[in-house]
Protein backbone atom coordinates (compact mmCIF):
# COMPACT_ATOMS: atom_id res chain seq x y z
CA UNK A 1 0.00 0.00 0.00
CA UNK A 2 1.47 3.63 -0.67
CA UNK A 3 1.05 6.47 1.66
CA UNK A 4 -1.04 9.58 0.28
CA UNK A 5 1.64 12.33 -1.03
CA UNK A 6 1.86 15.17 1.12
CA UNK A 7 3.95 18.52 0.61
CA UNK A 8 4.23 21.19 2.78
CA UNK A 9 6.60 24.16 2.44
CA UNK A 10 6.13 27.88 4.27
CA UNK A 11 7.19 31.36 2.29
CA UNK A 12 6.85 34.87 2.70
CA UNK A 13 4.45 37.28 0.61
CA UNK A 14 7.34 39.88 -0.54
CA UNK A 15 7.50 42.11 -3.29
CA UNK A 16 9.57 39.51 -4.98
CA UNK A 17 6.76 37.38 -4.64
CA UNK A 18 4.16 39.70 -5.60
CA UNK A 19 6.77 41.31 -8.87
CA UNK A 20 7.00 37.49 -9.43
CA UNK A 21 2.93 36.34 -9.69
CA UNK A 22 2.48 39.72 -11.79
CA UNK A 23 4.69 39.36 -14.53
CA UNK A 24 3.93 35.26 -14.89
CA UNK A 25 -0.01 35.87 -15.02
CA UNK A 26 -0.63 39.10 -16.83
CA UNK A 27 -0.34 39.32 -20.39
CA UNK A 28 0.39 42.61 -21.26
CA UNK A 29 -1.45 43.82 -24.26
CA UNK A 30 1.00 46.58 -26.34
CA UNK A 31 -2.40 47.72 -28.61
CA UNK A 32 -4.18 50.91 -27.93
CA UNK A 33 -7.60 48.37 -26.59
CA UNK A 34 -6.82 49.27 -23.04
CA UNK A 35 -6.57 53.00 -23.38
CA UNK A 36 -9.73 53.05 -24.99
CA UNK A 37 -12.46 53.58 -21.79
CA UNK A 38 -9.85 56.59 -20.86
CA UNK A 39 -10.06 58.14 -24.06
CA UNK A 40 -13.65 57.88 -24.66
CA UNK A 41 -13.79 59.21 -21.12
CA UNK A 42 -11.61 62.33 -21.94
CA UNK A 43 -13.87 62.84 -25.34
CA UNK A 44 -17.37 62.88 -23.22
CA UNK A 45 -15.65 65.66 -20.45
CA UNK A 46 -14.32 67.67 -23.87
CA UNK A 47 -17.63 67.39 -25.35
CA UNK A 48 -19.53 68.20 -22.08
CA UNK A 49 -17.53 70.99 -21.96
CA UNK A 50 -19.03 72.73 -24.88
CA UNK A 51 -22.66 72.31 -23.26
CA UNK A 52 -24.71 74.13 -20.59
CA UNK A 53 -24.24 71.33 -18.65
CA UNK A 54 -21.77 72.71 -15.11
CA UNK A 55 -18.28 72.30 -16.06
CA UNK A 56 -17.28 70.63 -12.92
CA UNK A 57 -18.47 67.54 -14.48
CA UNK A 58 -16.88 68.13 -17.93
CA UNK A 59 -13.84 67.90 -16.38
CA UNK A 60 -14.66 65.68 -13.33
CA UNK A 61 -14.96 63.16 -17.01
CA UNK A 62 -11.66 64.71 -18.30
CA UNK A 63 -9.94 63.40 -15.02
CA UNK A 64 -11.03 60.34 -14.92
CA UNK A 65 -10.20 59.47 -18.41
CA UNK A 66 -6.66 60.67 -17.34
CA UNK A 67 -6.62 58.52 -14.34
CA UNK A 68 -8.07 55.66 -16.07
CA UNK A 69 -5.26 56.03 -18.70
CA UNK A 70 -2.53 55.92 -15.69
CA UNK A 71 -3.86 53.25 -14.32
CA UNK A 72 -3.25 51.39 -17.80
CA UNK A 73 0.45 52.55 -18.21
CA UNK A 74 1.28 52.46 -14.99
CA UNK A 75 -0.53 48.89 -13.91
CA UNK A 76 2.04 46.34 -12.28
CA UNK A 77 3.54 49.54 -10.16
CA UNK A 78 -0.02 50.18 -9.19
CA UNK A 79 -1.15 46.57 -8.16
CA UNK A 80 2.33 45.64 -6.59
CA UNK A 81 1.49 48.74 -4.39
CA UNK A 82 -1.66 47.76 -3.25
CA UNK A 83 -0.41 44.18 -2.64
CA UNK A 84 2.20 45.55 -0.37
CA UNK A 85 0.36 48.09 1.79
CA UNK A 86 -2.02 45.10 2.26
CA UNK A 87 -2.50 43.01 5.26
CA UNK A 88 -1.22 39.70 4.01
CA UNK A 89 2.18 41.44 3.03
CA UNK A 90 5.09 40.23 4.76
CA UNK A 91 3.67 37.80 6.61
CA UNK A 92 4.17 33.84 6.25
CA UNK A 93 2.05 31.36 4.38
CA UNK A 94 2.04 27.75 4.17
CA UNK A 95 1.37 26.16 1.06
CA UNK A 96 0.17 22.38 1.24
CA UNK A 97 0.07 20.66 -1.48
CA UNK A 98 -1.78 16.51 -0.92
CA UNK A 99 -3.91 14.54 -2.53
CA UNK A 100 -6.96 17.05 -2.06
CA UNK A 101 -5.45 19.66 -3.64
CA UNK A 102 -3.89 22.91 -2.55
CA UNK A 103 -4.34 24.69 0.37
CA UNK A 104 -2.65 27.84 1.53
CA UNK A 105 -2.94 29.18 5.25
CA UNK A 106 -1.84 32.07 6.74
CA UNK A 107 -3.19 34.77 9.51
CA UNK A 108 -5.34 36.32 6.91
CA UNK A 109 -6.08 33.88 4.24
CA UNK A 110 -7.12 30.04 4.69
CA UNK A 111 -7.65 28.58 0.79
CA UNK A 112 -8.19 25.20 -0.52
CA UNK A 113 -8.48 24.74 -4.10
CA UNK A 114 -9.45 20.97 -4.83
CA UNK A 115 -7.89 19.27 -8.13
CA UNK A 116 -11.60 18.33 -8.65
CA UNK A 117 -12.18 22.37 -9.25
CA UNK A 118 -9.27 22.80 -11.31
CA UNK A 119 -10.33 22.77 -15.24
CA UNK A 120 -6.55 23.72 -16.27
CA UNK A 121 -2.99 24.07 -15.21
CA UNK A 122 -0.50 25.82 -17.29
CA UNK A 123 3.18 26.16 -16.54
CA UNK A 124 4.86 29.01 -16.75
CA UNK A 125 9.16 29.60 -16.67
CA UNK A 126 8.44 30.14 -13.23
CA UNK A 127 5.42 28.54 -11.81
CA UNK A 128 2.06 26.97 -12.64
CA UNK A 129 -1.26 28.65 -13.16
CA UNK A 130 -4.12 26.86 -11.75
CA UNK A 131 -7.34 27.91 -13.18
CA UNK A 132 -10.33 26.99 -11.09
CA UNK A 133 -14.08 27.35 -10.46
CA UNK A 134 -13.27 30.72 -8.31
CA UNK A 135 -10.69 32.02 -10.75
CA UNK A 136 -6.84 31.62 -11.52
CA UNK A 137 -3.70 31.08 -9.10
CA UNK A 138 -0.08 31.02 -9.25
CA UNK A 139 2.57 28.57 -7.60
CA UNK A 140 5.95 29.75 -7.60
CA UNK A 141 8.09 26.76 -8.21
CA UNK A 142 10.70 28.37 -6.30
CA UNK A 143 8.53 27.54 -3.19
CA UNK A 144 8.28 23.71 -4.36
CA UNK A 145 10.61 20.88 -4.68
CA UNK A 146 11.27 18.62 -7.78
CA UNK A 147 8.75 15.70 -6.46
CA UNK A 148 5.91 18.77 -5.90
CA UNK A 149 6.31 20.24 -9.57
CA UNK A 150 6.36 16.61 -10.59
CA UNK A 151 3.08 15.75 -8.84
CA UNK A 152 1.47 19.28 -9.98
CA UNK A 153 2.86 18.06 -13.75
CA UNK A 154 1.08 14.80 -13.38
CA UNK A 155 -2.50 15.99 -12.28
CA UNK A 156 -2.38 18.13 -15.11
Amino acid sequence: MTTPYSYSTTYILDKAHFDECYTQSVVPDPTLKPYYKGIGLVFIGIALIFTDINLYLAYFFVGLGVIEALNVKYHKAWWLMRQMISKAASNDVTLTIDEQGIRTQSQYVNSQILWTDIYRINETEKGFLITHKAGTSYISSSSLDNSAIAYIKAKN
